[in-house]
C-alpha cells in the first residue's frame, strides 16, 4: 500500500531528492516549499488539513526545510541571525509537529525523520547559531520519539556533513565534492527511516558523513 509522504523544503535540493525517492516507490508526495511559511502555525495547519482532505492521511513527515549561517563569535551574532536559523531548523520542526502528530496518533502511527548537522553534535568556532539550531533539533527529535514510541510513532533525525549542491560548489570551489554527500544518497537513508524495516528505530540521530 503506498504511503503519503509529506516533505517541507521540497523545491531545495534535498528536498526534491527527497521526493523523487518516494515518489519512485509510488508513495503519495505533498511537497510542502515557499508558498507555506512555516513560521505561520496558521499556514502550516492548513496545509496539513488539506493534504488529510485529499488523501486521508499523513503517513510520513520529512522536516527538510532548514538553513545555514555562520561567520560571527557569538558575542557578535546579531539577534536576528540567531532568530533566523532557530526559527528556521527548529521552530519549523515544531509547527509540523502540531500539526501532523495529532493526526499520526489518530491513524495509529507514522514516522517522522528530521534534519539535524553532524557538526552540531559539538561547538564550533563562528558557528553559535547554527549549531545551537541544529543541536535543538536533536533534543527535540529525541524527546519526540520518548513521548510518542508507545504510540507507533518514529521520530529520528539524520545528520549530514557537507551536501554536495550547486551552492554549496560555488561557496567552496576549492574542495573536492567527491568527498560530500550526494542529496540522493541522503534521501535513501531517510526512506529507509521512513519504512517498515526502521520500525524499532526511536529517537536516533545518524550521522551520514560519506567520505568527508
Amino acid at each position: 500500500m503506498s504511503r503519503v509522504a509529506m516533505i517541507t523544503g521540497a523545491a531545495g535540493n534535498l528536498g526534491a531528492a527527497v521526493g523523487k525517492a518516494f515518489a519512485d516507490l509510488g508513495d503519495t508526495v505533498v511537497a510542502v516549499d515557499l508558498p507555506t511559511n512555516l513560521l505561520d502555525q496558521a499556514q502550516v495547519d492548513a496545509v496539513v488539513k488539506k493534504a488529510i482532505t485529499e488523501h486521508g492521511r499523513i503517513d510520513v513527515l520529512c522536516n527538510i526545510a532548514g538553513g545555514f549561517r555562520m561567520g560571527s563569535p557569538v558575542h557578535e551574532t546579531s539577534d536576528k541571525d540567531w532568530n533566523f536559523l532557530l526559527d528556521l531548523n527548529a521552530r519549523t520542526v515544531l509547527h509540523t509537529a502540531r500539526a501532523v502528530v495529532p493526526h499520526m496518533l489518530a491513524a495509529g502511527g507514522g514516522k517522522i525523520v528530521n534534519i539535524g548537522a553532524y557538526g552540531a553534535q559539538r561547538g564550533a568556532a563562528q558557528m553559535g547559531a547554527y549549531i545551537a539550531s541544529k543541536s535543538a533539533v536533536i533534543r527535540i527529535t529525541e524527546t519526540m520519539a520518548a513521548e510518542l514510541r508507545e504510540k507507533n510513532i518514529n521520530v529520528n533525525c539524520i545528520l549530514p556533513t557537507v551536501i554536495d549542491t550547486p551552492q554549496n560548489r560555488a561557496a567552496m570551489p576549492k574542495a573536492d565534492p567527491g568527498k560530500w554527500i550526494a542529496p540522493k544518497d541522503l534521501a535513501s537513508v531517510i526512506v529507509f527511516l521512513a519504512s517498515d524495516g526502521a520500525r524499532a528505530i526511536h529517537g536516533a540521530a545518524l550521522p551520514v558523513t560519506g567520505l568527508s
